[in-house]
């Protein structure tokens, strides 16, 4: 069973930045390769795909937050990346990442194309 776990959230000012990484384990064919995605949700909010990037290293960022945050994966690691830059209030969320096979390109900001989810983690910006 796949499992993904991230890490990096916690409290910021406007204008600060902070990174988020995401552990996947659970799976040993070291030839599987992921189509990963990093999605939000506020409280009363739906849930919302921020960034995607597919096995080939392209990516597709939202543009909520397009020029601030940056999506990057270590496929050696098989550890996916969220740099967030330029935070304002409005990006507080819980902050998760999701992952599904597929080798290529992958640029999904759907969150029903996922399978695998990890447990969130929270992300404050403070004014």
């Amino acid at each position: 069973q796949v499992q993904l776990v991230e890490s990096g959230g916690g409290s910021v000012q406007a204008g600060g930045s902070l990174g988020l990484s995401c552990a996947a384990s659970g799976y040993s064919d070291s030839r599987s390769c992921m189509g990963w995605g990093w999605f939000r949700q506020a409280p009363g909010k739906e849930r919302e795909g921020v960034a995607a990037i597919g096995s080939d290293g392209r990516a597709t960022i939202a543009d909520s937050v397009k020029g601030r945050f940056t999506i990057s994966q270590d496929n050696a690691k098989n550890t996916l990346y969220l740099q967030m830059n330029s935070l304002k209030p409005e990006d507080t969320a819980m902050y998760y990442c999701a992952a599904t096979f597929f080798c290529g390109h992958w640029l999904v900001l759907r969150p029903l194309e996922y399978r695998y989810w990890g447990q969130g983690t929270q992300v404050t910006v403070s004014s």
